[in-house]
Order: structure tokens, then sequence, then C-alpha cells
């Protein structure tokens, strides 16, 4: 009933702003939200098995959000708003209405094993570009824009198909082990659209718009009429070593809004859609050289039909395996667990964190674990102090509920804005101070 109800919501609302790429725009939204819920609530039912298992994954996170699909907030590590993972109430959707909340996300997610890096390196999602303007961070040869979708203010770049190759000037020499984050979205797509139209995400050692020496290419398509997979190719010193496609049905995905993760760790590159594992190649960047720029290039949409759009990029050096530190250190702190504004809703990609840190009390069945949260100062002493408690047991009883880990061997705390590891006055510093903490006891 739900299912149906939202998804008639979601298509009136979508009818009545019918012009152009909003309606369709809406449309997707609408689509993706049923598609969405039903497979959600088919793996919820086959996974739980009592009611009180029920209630407590309802209370990892507030209820209410009815399933409806809206623009997620941004999250923010650079200038501008504070985005979504900060302390106060800040102009960002509500948890009601964002497709983050709500358990069954996080059930969903219960198996994605992406760590972000952490240690930001570079971020945008426009908020300081007019609409109209190409973005002030970026570089082209081509054409491109900032837009808005919809009714939404929130802001995308435009990517121009074809010979047009993008990348961003201030990220520095990419090191050994970083990660890569960014939303897509469609419009004009259809089953029409051609297994040509691609989104080639590039690693490469030429700091302009050639291929380079040395570079890794990835290749992800909005095509609807086939799963066409993703391609995935290198050079090594103008030696070409891996050319190959791999099996990946990313179709339902581009129906909606596709959050693309991606971790390299000296030679591996790892690619996510969304929760879904699909690239593991262990040997496949470059070594020796100096991968020094991230571009990104689309080709094979229809112009003035076809329409490809790209936000909130985030690079950030590290993504390291938090369990080996945690057992030989008996202490990890990652600001990688990400909530929703002004709250201790956890967002479901946050998850492989989590997910690492249930792995290690699995393996070290008698050790007990103390959770601490930490907020930047944003807000007054009494209002961090028990946001940060109540962020410290919500990861708490996702470990609990979600991964069946004792609450025996568990106790969370807060600490508020009392102990800052950086600096409260930046934008950076707030992202350092927000973070959670696991000590072994």
């Amino acid at each position: 009933m739900k299912t149906s109800f939202v998804s008639k919501i979601l298509l009136v609302f979508a009818m009545a702003f019918y012009s152009n790429g909003n309606a369709q725009f809406f449309k997707k939204l609408a689509k993706k939200a049923e598609q969405a819920a039903e497979r959600t609530v088919e793996r919820r039912v086959e996974t739980e098995t009592t009611k009180k298992t029920d209630q407590a994954l309802d209370s990892i996170l507030e209820t209410g959000s009815g399933g409806q699909k809206a623009p997620k907030s941004p999250e923010n590590t650079g200038s501008g708003n504070q985005g979504n993972t900060g302390n106060g109430n800040q102009d960002a959707p509500s948890p009601e209405t964002s497709e983050t909340s709500g358990p069954k996300n996080i059930r969903v997610y219960s198996k994605f094993d992406y760590v972000p890096g952490d240690k930001p390196m570079f971020f945008d999602d426009f908020v300081n570009d007019f609409v109209g303007d190409f973005p002030s961070k970026w570089n082209t040869n081509g054409g491109g824009e900032v837009v808005t979708l919809g009714d939404s203010p929130e802001k995308w770049l435009e990517l121009i198909s074809g010979y047009s190759l993008y990348y961003i000037p201030d990220v520095p020499q990419l090191p050994e082990e970083y990660t890569i984050e960014f939303d897509l979205m469609t419009v004009g797509t259809d089953n029409k659209t051609s297994s040509n139209a691609i989104l080639r995400i590039d690693l490469s050692d030429d700091d302009k718009f050639k291929d380079g020496s040395n570079f890794v290419h990835a290749r992800i398509s909005p095509c609807e009429y086939t799963p066409i997979g993703i391609t995935m190719s290198n050079r090594i010193n103008n030696k070409r070593e891996i050319y190959s496609v791999v099996k990946a049905d990313l179709r339902d995905e581009f129906e909606g809004r596709p959050h693309i993760s991606i971790a390299v760790n000296k030679q591996r590159f790892r690619l996510w859609v969304n929760e879904e594992k699909h690239i593991d190649i262990p040997r496949i960047v470059p070594t020796g050289a100096v991968l020094n720029t991230l571009k990104f290039h689309a080709n094979g949409f229809k112009d003035g039909k076809e329409r490809l759009f790209i936000t909130n990029l985030k690079v950030a050096e590290g993504g390291v395996d938090l369990r080996r530190k945690l057992i030989s250190e008996g202490k990890v702190s990652t600001n990688g667990i990400l909530f929703d504004v002004g709250s201790a809703n956890i967002q479901p990609q946050s998850m492989g964190i989590i997910r690492q840190i249930s792995q290690v009390l699995k393996q070290e069945t008698s050790i007990g674990l103390k959770i601490v949260g930490h907020t930047d100062a944003d807000g007054s002493d009494g209002n961090n102090q028990t946001l940060s408690k109540n962020r410290a047991e919500a990861v708490k009883n996702a470990l609990v509920s979600v991964y069946g880990i004792s609450s025996d061997r568990l106790i969370s705390e807060g600490k508020g804005e009392s102990e800052p590891v950086g600096d409260n006055s930046t934008a950076e510093g707030k992202a350092q101070n927000r973070r959670v903490e696991f000590i072994k006891m």
C-alpha cells in the first residue's frame, strides 16, 4: 500500500511540473521510489524473523520516511553550508524526506564494504557557483554549466557529450590510497539510449586533456535496453595491459540517482554503484607513475535529448582497512560515519565502516568496544553533548540489530565538542572533529 501511495503522489507531482526535463526528472524519481521500496521490502521480509528485531531496526533511525524519494542533502567538507553531516539545523531536507532515512536502507547497505578516505582532498557541490556558469574549481576543453533540476535548489554540473574533458586542477598528486565519490543523474535517457552512451572516469598522469602514458579508465553507461557492463582499461608506460568488460546491470540504478564510490589501494581498483561492488581488480593501477589528474568524459549521448549531470564530488586520502588497525592498536577514529544534520540518523553509505567493526568483534570474541561520539563546536555545549551520545548509541544499535553483536560487549558515550582534533573555525577542521571512536575494552 505504501509503495503504491508514494508512487502516485510523486507521479501527480511530476505531472504538475510537466515541462521538458522537469517532468521526466520527477517521473524518474517516482519510478525509482517504487522499485527501491519493493526491493527493500522483499529483502526485509526475508531477513526479519521477529517483531523484536523489527523494533530494534526501527530504533536506529527516526521513522516517517514513508518511502519518499527526494534529492539528497549534500555532504560538505569544504566551504559553504554545513552539508548533511553537521550538528545544527541548517537548510537541508529533513530526515523524513531523505532517501537515506529508514531502517530498510540501512538493511540494504548492510553488506556494503566501502570505507571512505578520512583526509579530505577535494569536495564540490557547486554551492558557491552561479547557475549557468562553468564551476570555478574545474577546467574543461569544451562546454558545461551548473544547473538545477526540477524545483530542487541542489546544483549539478551538466557534462556535455562529445570530445569535452573535465578535470579538477586543485586535486594534488593522488596518493597510493584514496577514495572518490559522486552522484549522477540522467534526464532524457530511455530504452532507445545507445550502449555507446558512457561516462568515463579517468585516473591519468597527464595534467591536461590527453590520456597520458599511464592511466586507468572506467566506463559506465545509462543504457536501458540491455545490461552492457562496466568497461575497465589501463595503460602502463604507453602499453595497454587490461581491456575488459565486467558484467554489471545498472539499469535500475540509473532510473534514479546512482552514487558512485571508488577506492584505490596502491594497484587495486574497486568500484561500487550504490550498495553493490561491481569492480575489484587487484593489479590495474600503474605503479611508479605519478597519477595526478582525475578526469571525466561523456560521450554517445543524443544532443539536446539525453543529458548527464554530476554533483557531490569528494576525493579523500585514506580508505585503509580499519580492522587491522583496531586489532593492532586497540583504537580507531573515523569521520567516515555520516549522519543527517542535527540528528543521529546514520546515512546508509556509512555502513562499510560499521561492517568492518562488526567483523573484528566476530573474530575477536573476547573483546568489547567503547563507542565514543564527537561533534564540532556549532551549536550549544549541551546540545552537542546529547547529539554525540545519541550518535554513538545509533552506531551501537546498528552493530547489535544489523550485525548481531551482543549489546553486552558494547558501551557508548558522547564527548560533544570537548575534545577537538581540528580547527573549529574552518570547514575542514569541523569535518575532522565530527567523528566516532572505537576503543577496545
